[in-house]
């Protein structure tokens, strides 16, 4: 294909995406007043407990069987290379634009847990359907498309809510020790906690502590370890491990890999079919509500914040010129020295999770937390309004890649 086909081709999805992002938008101004605070935290709580547990956990059931697995046991090795990449860059960044303290978890989150989910779910069938497209038959594209995109997502969900979450969280908590006057922050740290912790996590926190002290007693010399870990174990959140979304997951793959329940649930012919049907029909509101809620979030950028300048440029920079670099060698690599086989799609999708905005999730846990919520947004703003440029040209050359 030409390269002037391969940018049309790369930009339809990216368009479909940044009109829902503006209908967002505009409901969340003040004139139409529908998806303000108020109702996008509301939304927020349906796409975190209903929506995006139906969408992963129906897409997964449906696409993923245990033969296509075997040849996905990549994926997840690149998605935490991403993290790590990410994190690493993050971490880079604070120490250069010498960030507040406060500022450090949402830095390192926003340049490690990319969007995972609902971008790739709209660009790849978006590109399977286009008659010039380079993957082959549109509903083989699709169904194999399908198949890497909802892995995509649940990888994605895992890791931002389990490595990203926490990060945010103790940056959210070191913000509270720093800033909140000492006769409110018992209360404060206390409805914190209650928003991210059940109260049988909390025991199980305490006798972790208590053992690790024991067993500090009979080893002095290991003191300033045990005091990590304690510290660790104090402040991290174990909760978000079973999140909704994670436990989705869960499910999909057991019913997926299952023949028995896959064909009890799954199919036309299915006996239970009528539940999955039911479940999907929930699912399919994910990407919209995720989308609108993402250009409701945007609006609050648009005022402003006391983030540095330098902050907001460095995170661009991580995710849409370092990571997408270092994914080609990533992946070009892994081909070459035939880690994996070389396949179109695949590549492209393994690629794609390079140059990815961060994850809306990201802007989620900032509401759930009321920490750094402005900042939140500017960073949103400015990534996600420069998207679909950084989108359409990386996507462009992911497809000259994998089709030359």
């Amino acid at each position: 294909m030409k390269v002037l086909d391969l940018l049309v081709v790369a930009s339809m999805p990216i368009i479909k995406l940044l009109l829902i992002t503006a209908i967002g938008s505009l409901l969340a101004i003040d004139r139409v007043d529908v998806l303000r605070d108020t109702s996008r935290k509301y939304l927020n709580k349906l796409v975190y407990f209903v929506y995006n547990p139906a969408f992963v956990g129906s897409s997964l059931a449906q696409t993923v069987t245990y033969e296509s697995l075997r040849t996905l046991w990549f994926m997840p090795v690149n998605v935490l290379i991403t993290n790590l990449l990410g994190s690493a860059l993050g971490w880079v960044l604070v120490k250069v634009t010498r960030a507040p303290r406060h500022l450090k978890g949402l830095i390192i989150g926003s340049s490690s847990a990319g969007n995972l989910g609902n971008l790739p779910i709209i660009i790849i069938p978006a590109l399977c359907k286009e008659k010039s497209g380079p993957f082959g038959a549109p509903d083989v594209c699709y169904s194999y498309g399908m198949a890497y995109a909802s892995l995509s997502m649940a990888l994605g969900a895992i890791i931002c809510w389990s490595y990203a979450f926490n990060i945010v969280r103790l940056s959210a908590l070191e913000f509270l020790e720093k800033e909140v006057p000492a006769s409110s922050r018992t209360e404060v740290s206390d409805e914190l906690n209650a928003s991210t912790s059940e109260s049988y996590v909390e025991p199980l926190l305490r006798r972790a502590s208590y053992s690790l002290r024991d067993l500090g007693n009979e080893v002095p010399s290991s003191s300033s370890i045990k005091n990590w870990i304690i510290k660790f174990l104090d402040k991290i959140s174990l909760k978000e491990l079973l999140a909704p979304s994670t436990l989705a997951v869960i499910f999909g793959f057991i019913i997926g890999m299952i023949p028995a329940l896959r064909n009890l649930l799954i199919g036309n012919e299915a006996v239970l079919h009528i539940i999955e049907d039911s479940i999907y029909l929930v699912g399919d509101a994910a990407v919209p509500a995720m989308t609108l809620i993402l250009g409701a979030s945007l609006v609050g950028g648009i005022k402003g914040s006391r983030i540095q300048h330098s902050v907001v440029m460095g995170i661009i920079a991580v995710r849409y010129i370092f990571l997408p670099l270092l994914g080609i060698l990533i992946v070009r690599g892994a081909v070459h020295f035939g880690i994996i086989q070389f396949n179109p799609l695949f590549m492209f999708v393994l690629l794609l999770q390079y140059a990815v905005p961060p994850a809306m999730n990201i802007s989620t846990m900032t509401e759930m937390f009321g920490t750094v919520e402005s900042e939140s947004s500017v960073i949103m703003l400015w990534t996600y309004a420069l998207s679909p440029i950084a989108l359409t040209l990386w996507c462009t050359l992911f497809l000259w890649l994998v089709s030359s």
